[in-house]
């Protein structure tokens, strides 16, 4: 089997994960990956847990759509956060319940939309900035986005995720499982953090920085 072909079926199987487990819903979210020619992404208005791995919507390195069903409509965010991180080679993008809930709570802070609660939060994920409501597709996005990511490693704690403010998170990272598992600890934490009535007292600067010495925490 070809490096695309095991990509495609690895996309619908996080697809389906995802969904069976009730962070997407309907045909809200997508993923994609970046091929060393192009683009494999979800298609437009497709339910991630119904995915066909053969009607992924394929894409040339100028986001040209060369085969599949159409794109979805965020193929341009995706684009912008490959072109600010080398590193990251997928991105998922999901209306998971209890981070838009906390958006439309308020979030802890606009640089970290949860506090520091937990050491596999810190390990996992990282800051988390939040991203001002734009309408779903909307070109600006991609742009703030970027500018996050490149504020973010100047200031020597790259990130790996946004929250986008009403609409839901987006994480990248080198493979869809482990982009995967960074979104699945990004909503649980934001979980917990709603569930403790948004009180629970966050780590201490020394136990961070444990955290850093000890795993790498970028934080």
């Amino acid at each position: 089997m070809s490096e695309e072909s095991t990509l495609r079926e690895e996309i619908c199987r996080v697809g389906a994960s995802l969904y069976a487990r009730g962070y997407v819903h309907a045909t809200a979210g997508n993923i994609s990956v970046r091929l060393d020619d192009g683009f494999l992404i979800s298609p437009t208005d497709a339910c991630l847990g119904t995915l066909d791995p053969a009607r992924l919507a394929r894409l040339d390195a100028q986001g040209q759509q060369t085969g599949g069903d159409r794109a979805s409509k965020t193929l341009a965010l995706h684009r912008h956060i490959y072109a600010a991180d080398a590193a990251a080679r997928c991105v998922i993008h999901t209306h998971s319940t209890h981070l838009v809930a906390l958006t439309l709570q308020g979030v802890w802070s606009n640089d970290d939309i949860v506090p520091p609660i937990t050491p596999y939060y810190v390990m996992k994920v990282g800051h988390v900035p939040l991203i001002p409501y734009r309408r779903p597709g909307d070109a600006a996005v991609g742009e703030l986005v970027a500018q996050r990511i490149a504020a973010a490693r100047s200031a020597g704690a790259p990130i790996r995720a946004v929250m986008l403010d009403r609409l839901g998170p987006n994480v990248w990272h080198e493979s869809p499982a482990a982009a995967s598992a960074v979104l699945e600890e990004l909503e649980e934490t934001a979980r917990l953090w709603l569930l403790g009535g948004r009180s629970a007292t966050p780590l201490t600067p020394a136990q961070i920085d444990e955290l850093r010495q000890a795993f790498g925490a970028r934080w």
